[in-house]
């Protein structure tokens, strides 16, 4: 689920989605905003139809992001994490 394989679609992968994700965090943005954003830059970019995220694979992705330390949570806005 976290990498593209056989089954999994790369498009549906974890990893791909993070990467979108992160795409988005140009700025810091509430949970509601980024889930806006997400799925019309992927449209707009032709990677998948606009129903193809859920918002598990979302938050899942996300859970992903903030275990690796790319992500973090602050004031209620989700950021990229200074490296």
């Amino acid at each position: 689920m976290i990498l593209p394989s056989k089954h999994l679609p790369q498009d549906r992968a974890l990893l791909t989605i993070g990467g979108q994700i992160l795409r988005s965090l140009d700025r810091p943005m509430t949970l509601s905003a980024l889930w806006e954003e997400v799925p019309r830059q992927t449209v707009e970019k032709g990677h998948m139809s606009s129903s193809a995220l859920s918002y598990d694979t979302f938050v899942l992705a996300l859970d992903f992001l903030f275990l690796i330390g790319s992500v973090e949570l602050e004031d209620g806005l989700m950021a990229r994490k200074s490296l």
